[in-house]
């Protein structure tokens, strides 16, 4: 490809000279989404990302301090809140606050799980939890998308658009990169875009409720050989514009999009139809279930999607107009009790029924949220926002389970070992799918970007494996 004037050159090194191949991959005719090789042998085919939206308390789910409900009422010393900060409680002066239920050992590991999530603790032999992630970044948006993206600003890929940007996609109807919400999130759509990379590969929004996709039939009237003969014609015109244009991602998304489309009337109204599932299979995720039906449904749709080729789901639970785990600030038990109702059931029937059809060997479930709670109280009933310390799980594609990696200090305020953040959690992620974060780069602004930037060297894809 010819570039004419200066104009032409500086906006080819704006975007990448990756960018240039990328958006002329349909206009010669390639597929964005052809399956490729990993750079080694994967271990996951698929995630699943589990994402409790609002900042979930560490230390009243995954992390037990016996020692915090010894000093309840109390400040902590001040050797132990030295530098931590928050914008509504000063360390100094707030009160330590232990968790208001009950930690137990389960399994034949003897992992402790708190009392909120009784359906999920019945897996704990199966769970790879870390009780030693950190971070920096306070607010809800930031920390969402350092997780999903690798930096506190928005415009960057996120980790789905990576993995499908690296891998491709082995079912051409079904979208490669599907997320599900309970509605408007703190990070909005950019936390699940495609940022850079050509907006092919950018997450596809699934609905809640009984119909996850609308519009899978043609209008009345309208033929399956009418409706391809007017996309063709879309399509050429499309492709007419694009080749005077080869930096318009958007416009080769676009053109992608009207296919997928195409394509999906044929496969999706299957796929999303769970009434199909037997009402055992039902129940196993809560639906028809009071509080824990509309994530139960998530969960059952997101097992159905890898069980026919989708690469990664995201789930979201809680939504920022007040429904979500970031109800601790005023409320904490209140919150946290409503949300685990939602999703303790739907996650444990997910992992039972992923492992029931074979499934769980190949496909990699993760649970985690942008950052805990503090220890210490605010006001009578809550928990401010702390990035300085909380956890996540894994499970499914070889990860040993009934184990724990890194721990924090008596109170729940720091890693004291293993500390790991975003970074080195993203970096695992790709690893078990084949991916090293090292390799897997797209030429962007003069330079080889990746999910990680220059970090995420703390990789633990050993620990997940039982190294």
């Amino acid at each position: 490809m010819s570039i004419r004037t200066r104009r032409d050159f500086l906006a080819s090194a704006g975007r990448g000279f990756g960018a240039v191949a990328a958006s002329t991959l349909l206009a010669a005719g390639t597929n964005p989404l052809a399956p490729r090789k990993p750079h080694e042998p994967a271990r996951a085919k698929a995630v699943i990302y589990l994402y409790m939206h609002g900042g979930v308390s560490h230390v009243d789910t995954w992390d037990p301090k016996p020692e915090l409900a010894r000093l309840s009422g109390q400040t902590l010393p001040a050797s132990f809140v030295k530098g931590l900060k928050t914008s509504r409680i000063d360390f100094t002066k707030a009160l330590a606050r232990g968790s208001a239920w009950g930690f137990r050992k389960h399994g034949q590991s003897g992992l402790e799980i708190s009392d909120l999530f009784p359906e999920i603790a019945g897996h704990a032999d199966e769970l790879a939890l870390v009780r030693s992630c950190h971070g920096d970044a306070f607010d809800h948006a930031p920390a969402m998308y350092l997780h999903s993206s690798g930096s506190q600003f928005p415009g960057r890929p996120a980790l789905g658009a990576w993995a499908v940007y690296g891998l491709g996609t082995e079912n051409q109807n079904l979208p490669a990169f599907v997320v599900m919400t309970d509605g408007a999130m703190k990070c909005g759509p950019q936390g699940y875009g495609a940022g850079f990379l050509p907006a092919v590969y950018q997450g596809t929004m699934f609905r809640g409720g009984k119909n996850p996709v609308l519009d899978l039939s043609n209008p009345e009237g309208v033929s399956n050989q009418t409706q391809r003969a007017t996309l063709d014609l879309v399509a050429d015109l499309d492709r007419r514009h694009l080749a005077a244009r080869p930096f318009d991602s958007d416009l080769e998304a676009r053109l992608e999009s009207y296919e997928l489309a195409f394509r999906m009337q044929a496969e999706a109204p299957e796929a999303v139809d769970i009434s199909r599932e037997s009402e055992a299979t039902r129940r196993l995720y809560g639906i028809g279930d009071g509080p824990s039906d509309d994530f139960g449904r998530k969960c059952l749709l997101a097992r159905r999607l890898v069980e026919r080729g989708v690469r990664f789901v995201q789930l979201y639970s809680g939504t920022h107009l007040g429904d979500d785990w970031d109800g601790a600030h005023n409320d904490l038990t209140g919150s946290h009790n409503k949300m685990a109702a939602k999703t303790d059931k739907p996650i444990a029937g997910l992992l039972a029924d992923l492992r029931a059809r074979g499934l769980l060997d190949s496909t990699l479930v993760i649970w985690g949220s942008e950052f805990g709670r503090t220890p210490l109280a605010e006001g009578k009933n809550g928990r401010d926002h702390h990035p300085y310390a909380f956890s996540m799980w894994f499970t499914g594609a070889g990860v040993k389970g009934g184990r724990v990696l890194g721990s924090t200090d008596e109170f729940g305020l720091r890693p004291v070992e293993n500390p790991l953040v975003a970074h080195d959690v993203n970096a695992t992620i790709l690893r078990m799918m084949g991916l090293d974060h090292l390799k897997l780069t797209y030429f962007f602004q003069g330079r080889d970007m990746r999910l990680t930037d220059v970090h995420g060297e703390g990789e633990f894809t050993r620990f997940l494996l039982g190294g």
